[in-house]
């Protein structure tokens, strides 16, 4: 806890306010369900959020808990399909992508697949489900972590989903559409983008009562800073208030 707030409730209002007014969110399961829903109820009420299941523009009522639960379609323009979902992604109607990772380098790149070689892992984790189409089409992806040691790495075990892969350029190489790509990393530590001329993990904003230090010692690889780096907003009365609304037995923000 810190101050009035939890961490958890930190991360969820951090990433709702990354969200713009008139724009589209792929969300996942969780907190970036979390994030969808307190921007619609405050700074983004034309904010298109778009479930993997097939949900397109619902006004979720209270946090489901699935993709392809029955409230994700509530009031929503279109009960559709997984299908049709990941066609708009990969059409580039996608404005935010919502990606979990396990493991991330410096130039976004992220596993979700194994920990160890991939025929002799040490651990064989979910995969990659939607989240290659979505880290690979979605304009701008989001990703939401913990940072430790062990997950920020100078290379990834397993590339599940491709971030800038080794630098400038190296996206369009590859074949996906240029302006695409890692926007905003979030972990319990503070925010992060992404240089724009070296396409490095650079550091944004450190969560209050977070130093300099503890961001470079939670990291196998140099995390840039910049001259200025800003202090996260904490959460407001009001925001606190709409995510126990959101989500009032607590199955992510917590009691």
């Amino acid at each position: 806890m810190q101050g009035d707030y939890t961490p958890t409730e930190l991360l969820a209002v951090v990433a709702s306010r990354l969200l713009e007014d008139g724009k589209s969110a792929f969300v996942g399961t969780g907190l970036p369900m979390i994030a969808g829903m307190l921007a619609q109820r405050t700074h983004a009420p034309n904010l298109l959020i778009i479930f993997e299941a097939g949900g397109i523009g619902p006004r979720v009522p209270v946090l489901p808990i699935s993709v392809g639960e029955s409230r994700t379609f509530y009031q929503a323009v279109a009960a559709s399909s997984m299908h049709d979902v990941m066609s708009i992604s990969q059409s580039g109607y996608i404005d935010y992508g919502f990606l979990g990772a396990a493991m991330i380098d410096m130039y976004g790149n992220i596993n979700t697949t194994v920990i160890g070689d991939h025929d002799h892992p040490t651990a064989r984790l979910p995969g990659s489900g939607g989240a290659n189409d979505v880290g690979s089409f979605s304009w701008r992806t989001i990703i939401m972590m913990r940072q430790e040691k062990r997950r920020f790495l100078k290379k990834v075990d397993f590339i599940t989903t491709p971030g800038y892969l080794t630098g400038p350029g190296a996206r369009e190489r590859a074949g996906l559409p240029a302006g695409t790509g890692p926007y905003r990393v979030i972990t319990q530590l503070g925010l992060y983008g992404f240089d724009e001329a070296t396409q490095r993990l650079m550091l944004l904003a450190v969560h209050p009562g977070v130093t300099i230090e503890q961001i470079q010692e939670n990291s196998e690889f140099e995390i840039l800073i910049p001259d200025r780096v800003e202090t996260t907003e904490p959460p407001t009365a009001e925001e606190r208030r709409i995510l126990r609304e959101i989500d009032p037995t607590g199955i992510a923000i917590g009691k």
